[in-house]
């Protein structure tokens, strides 16, 4: 039997509900730890599971570039609960050997995916199950959990009681009518039994307060909205266990063998487990930044932050929450069979493509929808035309002969209010200084975007700047200078060092979500490991009178096209069996 510190069940004096805590910078120096949810072993995981992973691995990534300072970042599979129990059962199989196999798909899922994840946990593991039991404790201990009999409508595929308010009356498949939740469309049974609950009715004052004194604790915007509404209506107790008879396959109620600790509470203290709670929890939380999708946000956004300040800690410094991906226009579903798995899309799409498809492409505000001409469309033009094209044309042997990274002329492109000097020469015109000022800003853009949780807008900036340096390079044509004449050598040079430190630039900003491919562009370049975080951003330093470290240096191997253009599934087969699309 797990035996459990004693002071988990010692019953300290109540005390006054906690204020609203301050929060504190979570910038470069500071722990930081990022959490996407942990994913239910019901089935096998979809593009909506990667999508939590990916935002939650493009800001982890991101921030590590920033500069110094622990950071981790958390996933897992969430293991118990009636729908687990349930589900292996019609399978005929054991619940532990059904979890253990989709837990693996998972894990191995988002390996696959670059997902730079430093601890992956199972609920089923003993270290979590030690750290619920000492949670129940803690809230028994302070008084904040009674018995009492529930009744109401229970919604087994979503693990959740819903009001009267969240069910509407549809016909099964037999025609016949059914209560429904009217969020998921899942089948509900009306439920009455002998529960614990918790006083979540007590918190509904602190919370408001925590949120109106933390605006931008829900992002985006809409969200934290929605939070403050739900405040407005009544906050019922929560029934936080279900009878052991009904449910086995869960963490038993310590001290009461006749009880099952409710599987969202038991999932939510997934996130103090990863920190060593309850012994050595103190170092990182409240330091966490929750990644969520919109279905789970009401678990996320009250009954967690109540359960954590009816325990004496904070709630976390930030949830994000995110939006569903829907296929041609309808809700992902077993039933339409229209369900995507994300292994076959790195196969047809590579992995780097569909990781840039769907960070791109994904509004968290909003729905968005996947289709393969979609995904095709956007990775051929600007990861393989826009950004991979630029790469191939400036280090062509035909005009980079030398294979360096060539001399940045101060005379042929000047600085400030000369410009208009170096224009009557005939060298840089007014749009090659709009490049340069763009350039010049996109980090903090970027990073502005990263922090404000709008990792799409970051890419739209830099692929509006990737198209502003096709531009740049066209309107020059360096292939049409002569490298016998010194003046065009010079400009040539110049043009080739501006298209290069641009290359590098965006490199290292899209080392957050395209990791491969990034590295890729700047092994390329020869830029080096240790010189492609943030603090490596200075952009064209020779144009501000700096040395650069990079003029002269040997090119790296050319390893072929930086990203080469994709087919459709349709055509490329045809290929295959030798047919004409």
């Amino acid at each position: 039997m797990l035996s459990l510190p004693a002071r988990c069940f010692l019953r300290p004096p109540r005390r006054p509900l906690p204020a609203p805590p301050r929060r504190g910078s979570s910038g470069p120096g500071r722990r930081w730890l990022l959490s996407t949810p942990i994913f239910y072993v019901n089935g096998p995981p979809h593009i909506g599971h990667l999508y939590s992973a990916l935002l939650a691995d493009a800001l982890h990534r991101h921030r590590g570039l920033l500069g110094p300072g622990p950071g981790r970042l958390a996933t897992g599979t969430d293991e118990h609960g009636l729908k687990i129990q349930q589900a292996a059962a019609a399978a005929g199989t054991a619940p532990s050997e059904l979890c253990a196999h989709v837990s693996g798909l998972f894990r191995d899922l988002f390996s696959r995916a670059g997902v730079s994840f430093t601890d992956f946990i199972r609920t089923t593991e003993p270290r979590h199950r030690r750290a619920v039991q000492c949670f129940w404790a803690a809230l028994q201990g302070r008084g904040l959990l009674y018995k009492d009999f529930y009744e109401g409508w229970y919604c087994t595929p979503d693990e959740c009681f819903l009001t009267e308010a969240q069910i509407t009356e549809r016909p099964d498949a037999q025609g016949r009518p059914c209560k429904v939740s009217l969020e998921s469309g899942h089948q509900v049974h009306w439920t009455k039994e002998e529960n614990y609950m918790f006083k979540l009715s007590e918190f509904q004052e602190p919370l408001r307060k925590w949120l109106q004194g933390n605006r931008h604790v829900i992002s985006p915007e809409p969200f934290y909205q929605v939070v403050l509404r739900w405040l407005e209506e009544d906050l019922p107790d929560l029934s936080v266990s279900r009878e052991r008879s009904r449910l086995q396959w869960g963490i038993p109620v310590p001290g009461d063998s006749t009880q099952t600790i409710y599987v969202w509470v038991d999932a939510l203290v997934n996130y103090l487990t990863v920190v060593g709670y309850p012994d050595a929890h103190h170092a990182w939380w409240p330091a966490a930044h929750h990644v969520v999708g919109k279905d789970i946000l009401k678990f996320h956004a009250i009954y967690w932050p109540a359960l954590l300040m009816a325990v004496g800690l904070d709630p976390p410094e930030q949830i994000y929450v995110h939006s569903h991906w829907t296929v041609h226009g309808q809700k992902m579903s077993k039933s339409l069979g229209n369900v995507v798995d994300p292994v076959a899309c790195f196969k047809q799409y590579t992995v780097d493509g569909f990781r840039y498809f769907l960070l791109r492409q994904g509004v968290p505000e909003r729905d968005c929808d996947y289709y393969e001409e979609k995904v095709i469309k956007l990775v051929n033009s600007e990861l393989a035309d826009a950004l991979g094209g630029l790469l191939n044309r400036c280090t062509a042997p035909s005009i980079n002969p030398s294979g360096i990274y060539p001399h940045f002329s101060e005379s042929c492109f000047r600085k400030g209010s000369e410009h208009m000097d170096v224009e009557a020469s005939g060298r840089a015109l007014a749009e090659d200084y709009e490049l340069v000022a763009s350039v010049d800003r996109l980090p903090l853009q970027v990073t502005d975007y990263f922090e404000h949780f709008q990792i799409y807008k970051a890419l739209e900036s830099v692929v509006a700047c990737v198209r502003q340096t096709n531009g740049f390079f066209q309107r020059h044509a360096p292939w049409k200078l002569c490298r016998d004449n010194p003046a065009e050598k010079c400009w040539l040079d110049t043009v080739l060092h501006v298209t290069l430190e641009c290359l590098r630039i965006y490199g290292i900003l899209l080392q957050p979500v395209i990791p491969a491919t990034a590295d890729k562009l700047l092994s390329r370049l020869s830029i080096k490991p240790d010189e492609r975080a943030f603090t490596d951003l200075t952009f064209l330093p020779r144009y501000h009178g700096k040395p650069c470290p990079f003029e002269g240096r040997k090119l790296g191997p050319d390893m072929g096209a930086l990203f080469l253009r994709l087919e459709t599934a349709r055509r490329h087969q045809m290929e295959i069996k030798g047919l004409r699309p």
